[in-house]
């Protein structure tokens, strides 16, 4: 079968093409349209990025990288009030992205698991490779 696609201009992604026919490649797209996650699935991997995409949250799993620190380092580190520092922890608790445990009044905040010590290292060497890469 053969395709007769059309170039669209998109203002924000430049071109595009729009294919005007039916499925090419049938096999193709029924194993890719087999292994698709779920829709549930891929909501709750939206919400998990969007709890990473907020600066303030990315600085408090970086300070955590290190370790367990209470929400008063935190603070310290991250340069915000203790009740400001808080709020984006419990944020990031109720994503499971951090965990907490409680030692008399104080509480200490920690990551997770190692996969999201992971995503921060796999994001962390993609930004700094691509920004070396600029500079060349």
């Amino acid at each position: 079968m053969e395709c007769k696609c059309k170039s669209n201009k998109n203002y924000l992604y430049g071109t595009i093409q729009k294919c005007d026919c039916d499925i090419i490649h049938e096999e193709v797209v029924s194993s890719v349209r087999n292994r698709m996650l779920d829709e549930e699935t891929l909501l709750l991997m939206s919400d998990f990025y969007k709890a990473l995409s907020d600066s303030t949250r990315m600085k408090i799993i970086d300070v955590l990288y290190e370790g367990e620190l209470c929400v008063c380092d935190i603070s310290v580190l991250i340069n915000m009030t203790k009740s400001a520092t808080s709020h984006q922890l419990k944020y990031l608790k109720d994503m499971n992205l951090i965990k907490s445990r409680k030692k008399g009044k104080e509480v200490f905040y920690s990551l997770a698991d190692k996969h999201v010590v992971e995503v921060f290292e796999v994001s962390k060497e993609h930004i700094l490779e691509a920004e070396s890469e600029k500079d060349c």
